[in-house]
C-alpha cells in the first residue's frame, strides 16, 4: 500500500500546486463592471425563453426600464404557456422562433433568430432566470471598447442553507479548475470560460461570423461560444457583474443537484484529457481533505487545503446576494460536488424541457472546424432548450 500513498501523496502535491497557482490570479484580476445607466450607443437585449412565464418577469421589467435599452425581444421556443402572452404584456418584442431543425440545440436557434430581429448593433442577450440592474446595459456595452464577446458573472440567490451549500460547493469546483472570474490575462481558447446567462458582442459581427450556427449542436452552448470565437481570434472576456446582475437559478437543492450539476463537467466542450485532469484535481484537492478529516486521518497537506478551502468561502460571500449559514458549510459537500461532477462526467443528462438530445462526440475538437453536421447533446440549464 505504501507506494499507492506515496503516488497519491504525490498527485495531491502537484494538484494543490496548480489549485494555488490559479487562485492566486484573483490578486489581479480585473474589476468588477460599475453602473452605467446610459450607453453610447442603444442596446438591443434578447431573451431566449421556454416555458418561462413563472420566472421571466422581473427579468423583463427590469431590461425594459432600463434607460440604455432600446428593444427587448423574446424569442419565444415552442412554449406551452403563457410565456409569449405576458412578454408582449409587458411591452416586449415577441418573436416565434421557427421548428427545430436537426442538429439545433434550441437555445442556440433562438438566439440566432433573436440576433436578427435585432434593430441594434449592440446586443444583450439574457436568460430568462436573471435580474438585471439597471446599470448593467451601459457597463456591458462599454466593455465592447475592448472585448469582442463579453459575458457576466451574477451574483446569485439561494433558497435556503441546503441549496446556498451546494452552490457553493459545485461553484468552487469551477475556482480551482478556471481560476476566479475576471482573469488579467485571457486563457487559452481551449481553457476559456464563460457565462450564457449574460452576454454582449456586436450584432454585425456576430451575424457575418453566425457564431451560434459554429456551436449549433453544442449544450455547453455559452462556454463552447467563447472557445469557438476564442479560437477564431475573437477577444473573449468574463467579467464580475455581481454588482449589477443577480440570478436565482433553482427553486430547490434537488433540482441545483440534477440541472447544475449535470452541465458542470463542461463534457461536450473539453477533451477527455482536460477532463480527467480537472476531476483528479477536485477530487485530490477538495473532496480527499474533507474524507480523510472525518476519517480522523487528516494529513499536514490536507490541513494546509482545507485551510484553503476556508479562505475561498470567505472569497466567495460577494457571489451571493444573502451569504449565510450555507455558505461556511459548504466545504463539508466538497465530497458531494465532486462525486456529482464525476456522475455527470461519465453518465451525462440529454433530455431537457420535453427535448431529448443525441449525442455528440469529440468534445475536445477544435471549433474552429465545426460544420454543423453533428447531433446534439444534453443542455446545461438555461432560458431555452
Amino acid at each position: 500500500m505504501r507506494p499507492v500513498r506515496v503516488a497519491v501523496t504525490v498527485a495531491q502535491v502537484a494538484a494543490a500546486a496548480v489549485v494555488v497557482a490559479r487562485l492566486a490570479r484573483g490578486r489581479r484580476r480585473l474589476p468588477a463592471l460599475l453602473p452605467r445607466p446610459a450607453a453610447g450607443e442603444p442596446v438591443s437585449v434578447v431573451i431566449p425563453a421556454r416555458n418561462e412565464e413563472a420566472r421571466i418577469g422581473p427579468c423583463l421589467r427590469a431590461a425594459l426600464a432600463a434607460p440604455a435599452v432600446r428593444e427587448v425581444i423574446v424569442v419565444d421556443d415552442g412554449s406551452r404557456d403563457g410565456t409569449a402572452r405576458l412578454a408582449a404584456s409587458l411591452g416586449a418584442v415577441v418573436v416565434t422562433a421557427d421548428p427545430l431543425p436537426p442538429g439545433w440545440v434550441g437555445k442556440q436557434w433562438a438566439l440566432r433568430r433573436g440576433v436578427a430581429a435585432a434593430r441594434s448593433d449592440v446586443v444583450v442577450t439574457l436568460d430568462a432566470d436573471v435580474r438585471p440592474e439597471p446599470g448593467l446595459f451601459g457597463a456591458l456595452a462599454a466593455t465592447l471598447d475592448r472585448y469582442d464577446l463579453v459575458s457576466a458573472g451574477p451574483r446569485f440567490v439561494c433558497d435556503g442553507p441546503l441549496e446556498q451549500a451546494l452552490h457553493a460547493s459545485m461553484l468552487a469546483t469551477l475556482v480551482y479548475r478556471f481560476g476566479p472570474v475576471g482573469p488579467p490575462s485571457p486563457p487559452p481558447p481551449h481553457r476559456a470560460l464563460a457565462n450564457g446567462q449574460c452576454m454582449a458582442f456586436r450584432r454585425a459581427r456576430m451575424t457575418e461570423t453566425d457564431g451560434f450556427a459554429l456551436v449549433r449542436d453544442r449544450m455547453t452552448d455559452d462556454v463552447a461560444l467563447a472557445r469557438c470565437l476564442a479560437g477564431r481570434g475573437w477577444s473573449v472576456g468574463f467579467l464580475d457583474a455581481g454588482g449589477l446582475l443577480e440570478v436565482d437559478m433553482h427553486d430547490s437543492a434537488g433540482e441545483l443537484w440534477r440541472e447544475w450539476g449535470r452541465s458542470l463537467p463542461l463534457a461536450d466542450v473539453t477533451g477527455p484529457g482536460w477532463q480527467a485532469a480537472d476531476l483528479a484535481v477536485v477530487w485530490l484537492t477538495a473532496a480527499l481533505p474533507v474524507l480523510r478529516l472525518a476519517a480522523g486521518r487528516p494529513t499536514g497537506l490536507d490541513l494546509a487545503l482545507l485551510g484553503l478551502r476556508v479562505s475561498l468561502t470567505a472569497a466567495l460571500r460577494g457571489s451571493y446576494r444573502r451569504p449565510g449559514a450555507g455558505l461556511l458549510l459548504s466545504p463539508l459537500l466538497d465530497p458531494a460536488a465532486a462525486f456529482r461532477l464525476t456522475q455527470a462526467t461519465v453518465r451525462p443528462v440529454r433530455r431537457w424541457r420535453g427535448r431529448t438530445y443525441g449525442q455528440v462526440t469529440g468534445g475536445g475538437r477544435t471549433y474552429g472546424e465545426v460544420t454543423g453536421g453533428g447531433r446534439p447533446a444534453r443542455p446545461a440549464r438555461s432560458g431555452a432548450r
